[in-house]
């Protein structure tokens, strides 16, 4: 697409905010509306609202047509991030109205087909791309009315009545203030805090808010305190049935500056509007902005512009990847404090991936057979304790069982519990409880008892909606207790079937482990035959936490070698010694420091390093390769966070290595 080419545009969703696009888009000198995707093509008022396109059928065909450089999407909020993520694969640059996605999760998500694809994708804050804001930026920046101290803004106003079927109302189109207009004063807040600073936006310290939920279960109005930085605090307040003044007020030392209606600057159709600048003695010094072009014209200007730079996101101050993503996490915190979570984003209803398909395994990762598994498992296990809602962790869960995986890091102790019912609720809805490997573990310190793992394994199994687990460790080991004890517990279950595959322990010593299997092989009880310690490159010098035990050094490799144990491997990438958070001259983070920081592991990094460049990966790819092709079974635990992170770690298993780089990447020895 060259500079003298216009962007071909087409609109995904023809109600009322496409309209207002679509008459923008009509103003602006850089795109054209072509194309509207409809599923109800036949109604007879397009040709008045979206003159010259051609409606199509379905929003499939609006993302099938050649003919389309662009799409703007103007659906219900749960479906943007469904048709951005397939606008993307489609290779159509998107604009996609606000909010983004429903979390900050579903944000990453469509960013990450984006980044993919390498095509554009923006959020539509209409105002952020409108002279009047650079103008206000410009006068906090320039210290007009000092330093800034303090933030109020709403966006709020009153429906006729409650309608439950209305989209502001329905909980199933995600209804509502906070999504629908508390995004504004939200990113205002973030957009001034960060003028003040000097930067493109600023993340808030904390967030506290609070809603009233109405009869439909979405929030009518709420409010939240957002403290910043330097000690600016913003109290941000929307609604849908509640009528407020909506002027937008920023304190600061030498005066403050007051806003009616900013969100719509100078007028749809363009206009006048008044900065108002109040000194400390209650003198005014209105500075007027007038701008003749339509409101949305800027917006639509804005993303063909960057469309035909070949850039992939806006600049300051529209809504850049990360200021969007920020955006979105303040949003989840307001509506986490305030208790407000959809239907469509729990398990009854979210039973589909975020593209609205039904889950599917694929085969990117490969599977093996460890001795006790009467099942194939995927070559890497997926650890994923920091998620706190389902509909949050089911993008990282379906990502990795989508690319082949089907083995999972779970345990009793990982946030309270909470990501037990989160892989629970998970594999019931999309029913493959049978396909995917679940690794229990539970007894850890200072409940390290033989009879804790029967108690917690009840909790677990109810959690975790099944039967048994297949893989099953203990999570700490207790030398006060006979080890006997501790085998005959584990028996137990695996006589009860709940415990169906390999078990063991994780943090256990060579001599606790020997000594366990010599008790079973004595007594006729079921022997352990796996562990869960650390394994990687790079050897842990000091204990990340109290009782934990690494198996790098070269007296494991050989035990492990010789008795064939199957060992699930945590931090298995040296928890970002493989990383540029590392480094001989990086000294701030202590973890890093105290556990890996040693002549031995800088060496065998700047090795990893060395042969990530001849193979054109990088060196934690290397170090994950090096898990992989030891001369025992092993299952490396990873836990990405982001489906950015877990493609990055899947490139390891693009790599061969042989015994002999084994031993060099290890010792320097060829």
């Amino acid at each position: 697409m060259s500079q003298q080419q216009k962007v071909r545009w087409g609109i995904l969703g023809p109600g009322a905010i496409a309209r207002a696009f679509a008459g923008g888009l009509a103003r602006a000198q850089s795109g054209e509306l072509v194309a509207l995707g409809a599923r109800n093509p036949d109604k007879p008022d397009y040709a008045e609202h979206f003159p010259g396109a051609r409606v199509l059928n379905g929003y499939d065909a609006l993302l099938a047509d050649p003919e389309v450089d662009a799409v703007y999407i103007a659906t219900p909020h749960p479906q943007h991030a469904q048709w951005a993520i397939k606008a993307a694969e489609a290779g159509k640059h998107v604009l996609c109205e606000k909010p983004m996605g429903l979390t900050a999760f579903e944000a990453d998500a469509m960013f990450h087909a984006a980044r993919k694809a390498k095509t554009f994708m923006g959020e539509a804050f209409m105002y952020r791309v409108h002279p009047m804001t650079q103008k206000l930026i410009d006068l906090i920046a320039a210290g007009e009315i000092g330093d800034v101290r303090a933030i109020k803004s709403s966006f709020g106003f009153a429906m006729p009545d409650f309608d439950p079927d209305h989209r502001l109302y329905a909980n199933n189109l995600a209804g509502g203030g906070i999504l629908d207009v508390g995004c504004y004063p939200v990113s205002m807040a973030r957009l001034i805090a960060g003028a003040a600073n000097r930067k493109p936006f600023l993340e808030p310290e904390s967030v506290c808010g609070a809603a009233h939920l109405g009869q439909s279960g979405v929030d009518e109005w709420a409010a939240a305190i957002l403290k910043f930085p330097g000690g600016i605090l913003a109290e941000v307040s929307c609604s849908v049935s509640l009528a407020q003044d909506n002027v937008l007020r920023i304190l600061g030392t030498k005066g403050r500056i007051e806003i009616r209606d900013f969100w719509f600057a100078t007028g749809h159709e363009g206009g006048t509007a008044i900065i108002d600048i109040i000194r400390p003695d209650g003198k005014h010094e209105p500075v007027e902005v007038s701008e003749p072009g339509w409101l949305y014209a800027f917006e639509a200007e804005a993303a063909s512009l960057a469309i035909l730079a070949g850039n992939t996101e806006f600049d300051a101050p529209g809504m850049s990847w990360n200021d969007t993503l920020g955006n979105l996490r303040v949003l989840d915190k307001w509506r986490q404090t305030a208790g407000l979570e959809y239907e469509i984003e729990k398990p009854a209803l979210r039973t589909k991936t975020l593209k609205g398909e039904t889950l599917a395994s694929g085969n990117q990762i490969g599977r093996v057979a460890i001795p006790g598994l009467d099942k194939p498992i995927s070559k890497l296990a997926l650890g994923f304790e920091d998620f706190r809602s389902f509909s949050s962790a089911a993008i990282l869960l379906d990502a990795f069982y989508e690319k082949g995986g089907n083995a999972f890091d779970t345990a009793f102790i990982y946030g309270d519990g909470i990501t037990e019912t989160l892989f629970g609720d998970w594999q019931a809805s999309r029913g493959v409880r049978d396909d995917v490997v679940v690794i229990g573990k539970g007894a850890h310190s200072p409940l390290t008892y033989p009879d804790v793992i029967a108690k917690q394994l009840d909790i677990s199994l109810e959690k975790l909606k099944t039967d048994h687990v297949d893989v099953y460790f203990m999570h700490r080991d207790n030398t006060d207790i006979p080890v006997g004890e501790f085998v005959d517990a584990m028996d137990a279950e695996v006589r009860r079937g709940r415990i169906r595959g390999p078990f063991g322990g994780s943090n256990w010593t060579r001599a606790r482990f020997d000594e366990a299997v010599a008790y079973a092989n004595r007594t006729g009880k079921t022997a352990p035959s796996a562990l869960s310690n650390n394994f990687s490159l790079a050897e842990m010098q000091k204990p990340l936490w109290p009782g934990c035990v690494a198996s790098s050094d070269d007296e494991w490799r050989a035990w492990l070698s010789d008795r064939q144990v199957t060992n699930f491997a945590w931090s298995s990438q040296g928890r970002g010694f493989f990383t540029d958070r590392a480094g001989r001259d990086k000294t701030g983070n202590a973890e890093l420091v105290e556990t890996w920081y040693t002549d031995a592991n800088f060496a065998r990094r700047d090795r990893a390093i060395e042969l990530a460049q001849k193979l054109g990966k990088k060196p934690i790819h290397i170090a994950l390769a090096y898990c992989l092709y030891q001369p025992f079974p092993m299952i490396p635990l990873i836990g990405p966070r982001t489906l950015a992170e877990l493609d990055d770690s899947l490139q390891a298993l693009d790599i061969t290595l042989t015994p002999d780089d084994i031993v060099w990447l290890r010792d320097g020895r060829r």
